[in-house]
């Protein structure tokens, strides 16, 4: 049996779902992309090589191995993307719970029904139907679930909202000993730069009490602001839309002390460095221009 155990974003890891990007599929049409990042690559011909990215994810796969976290990996279905692990489920104390994703992705979770079925089946969560929640907008931070999520009425307009408040009250529900707060999300079918497709596109908690931000991802500047005053702005790095178009605060911790990171994020890496982080530098750009990176591509299951 798998004892899950998440209570944070950032304890030492012991075992983690890494997506991969082998039989991948042909590229998408435009009309067949969930993502407005991912459109304008088919469009300008520069969508990401599946052998490309298989060796992006090896080398994520290789410092697991160094740092010695257990790898699970999806059973490889032809011709299909099953690079980003975190949106088919999640992980929260000791329950994984099963996202109600877009439905033409459901063949994505047969893949890692293995990891499932050594779960114990009491603590095996799926949410009802008229919950949507991607792993990507569910953040424990030990007192608290940050969530992100878009509540107007033009929900259903959107392909790039991906967790309702439906989601968000079914947590609330599940977990009554914590706090869930719920951030409001910028969204849009168009523009990538103007669109935060989950919670870790615009916001990641490091370290103990660390946190990179992206005020623009946000839709209510007050929700915004209170994540700037639990951190402290010292202990904030805010991004710039640019950096965020490149998924800069999509990183991922290993422990409170290491962080895996795009090589190309120079600014961020520096800061970190400078903070007292050790940082392992991975090449990640091509699985980028799929609006998704080390955080999206990865599910812990074990946190000390």
């Amino acid at each position: 049996m798998l004892q899950l155990h998440i209570n944070n974003e950032t304890a030492r890891l012991r075992a983690v779902i890494l997506g991969t990007a082998k039989s991948n599929g042909p590229i998408p049409k435009v009309e067949d992309c969930y993502d407005p990042k991912s459109i304008e690559h088919v469009k300008a011909g520069t969508y990401p090589k599946e052998e490309d990215m298989i060796l992006e994810m090896e080398s994520v796969a290789a410092i697991f191995e160094k740092y010695n976290v257990k790898v699970y990996r999806p059973e490889v279905i032809e011709n299909c993307n099953q690079i980003f692990s975190r949106d088919i489920a999640f992980v929260i104390e000791d329950k994984i719970i099963r996202a109600n994703i877009l439905p033409n992705r459901e063949k994505e979770i047969e893949a890692i029904r293995y990891v499932w079925e050594q779960i114990d089946p009491k603590k095996r969560i799926i949410l009802p139907e008229e919950c949507h929640a991607e792993g990507g907008d569910v953040m424990p931070w030990n007192d608290y679930i940050f969530i992100g999520t878009y509540s107007r009425n033009d929900y259903a307009n959107y392909i790039t909202a991906r967790t309702n408040m439906d989601a968000v009250i079914a947590l609330q529900e599940l977990f009554p000993h914590k706090t869930v707060k719920s951030f409001e999300l910028r969204k849009s079918n168009t523009n990538p730069r103007e669109n935060a497709l989950h919670l870790d596109c615009c916001f990641q908690p490091l370290g103990t009490n660390k946190a990179i931000l992206h005020k623009n991802g946000f839709l209510i500047e007050r929700e915004y602001q209170w994540l700037v005053n639990y951190f402290g702005k010292d202990n904030i790095f805010e991004i710039t839309q640019e950096e965020m178009y490149h998924m800069n605060s999509n990183v991922f911790s290993i422990s409170e002390k290491v962080i895996v990171s795009e090589k190309k994020f120079t600014r961020l890496n520096t800061w970190l460095r400078k903070e007292g982080f050790i940082v392992e530098e991975v090449p990640y750009a091509e699985i980028a221009k799929q609006e998704g990176l080390l955080r999206c591509s990865t599910m812990p299951l074990i946190r000390d």
